[in-house]
């Protein structure tokens, strides 16, 4: 089961997705939720505080959720830090592409606050 108080930061470039992850996130318990508009951001983020779990979108302008996720898993500080990417690329290739970054779990929109849960507690457990 994860940590209710983990801080978690949601990255998705449209400002609508983001309030409905962290809508979700809240009705799941989870209080101690940032955001982020773009992955270059996002890294930044992830690098000056201690996230415990990052969702990011795929598709973002200047730096997008693969490349975000390439360069976290590059950097001996945050190289385990466990990754879900939310995304409408839904095409096989981009799953494979994902997994072969080290993404932990990937979900394609939309979801359900029950698919959510169920990612979170197997990237968890």
């Amino acid at each position: 089961m994860p940590d209710m108080n983990m801080k978690i930061l949601v990255v998705d470039d449209f400002s609508t997705m983001r309030r409905i992850v962290k809508n979700i996130l809240k009705q799941l318990g989870y209080e101690n939720v940032d955001e982020s508009e773009n992955g270059a951001d996002a890294y930044d983020k992830v690098k000056a505080n201690q996230y415990a779990f990052v969702i990011t979108d795929w598709n973002m302008p200047v730096m997008d959720g693969l490349g975000f996720l390439k360069k976290v898993r590059t950097d001996p500080e945050l190289k385990n830090l466990p990754i879900l990417m939310v995304t409408a690329e839904a095409e096989k290739e981009k799953v494979v592409a994902a997994i072969q970054a080290g993404v932990n779990n990937y979900i394609v929109k939309p979801f359900t606050a029950a698919t959510l849960k169920e990612k979170m507690d197997r990237i968890f457990t």
